[in-house]
């Protein structure tokens, strides 16, 4: 389940929700994963993920998504059947602009930012090459052929 937090005025990206979850589940069955997970994603401002991004992670700058683990975390909390997986940050801003920027739908850069932190929440990371490979990959099997 997604929970979505819109901490800004604007409501452009709403249309695309219902997309967040057909994506979901497509990681879920990608990844191998029951629908057994919780999580949050909060549409923010640059300003906002500007300051989270200095303060959580000591990178003074603007960027389009942040996620937070939680399953790597002894603080993990488990509902009846539900599992905490922990919390995506998206700029909407940088949604806007990017998808400008790099020729394709809002729609597709708001799905790819939301599936790229998915994946980090599910421990994928690109920190060096051959992790990087494994999780772009993932994002191209998973996001496919969206425009």
């Amino acid at each position: 389940m997604i929970n979505i937090i819109n901490q800004t005025k604007y409501k452009d990206l709403e249309e695309y929700y219902p997309l967040l979850d057909k994506y979901y589940k497509k990681t879920l069955r990608v990844l191998g994963k029951k629908d057994e997970y919780v999580l949050s994603l909060i549409i923010v401002g640059p300003v906002s993920i500007h300051r989270i991004n200095r303060d959580y992670r000591n990178i003074d700058k603007v960027t389009d998504v942040i996620s937070f683990a939680l399953l790597d975390n002894e603080s993990v909390v488990e509902y009846e059947d539900e599992i905490e997986l922990g919390d995506i940050f998206i700029n909407r801003r940088r949604v806007l602009s990017q998808a400008d920027e790099y020729g394709h739908s809002v729609e597709r850069e708001f799905v790819f930012l939301f599936v790229h932190g998915l994946l980090h929440l599910f421990g994928y990371d690109h920190m060096n090459e051959k992790d990087e490979k494994v999780m772009f990959e993932l994002q191209k099997k998973i996001v496919g052929n969206l425009k």
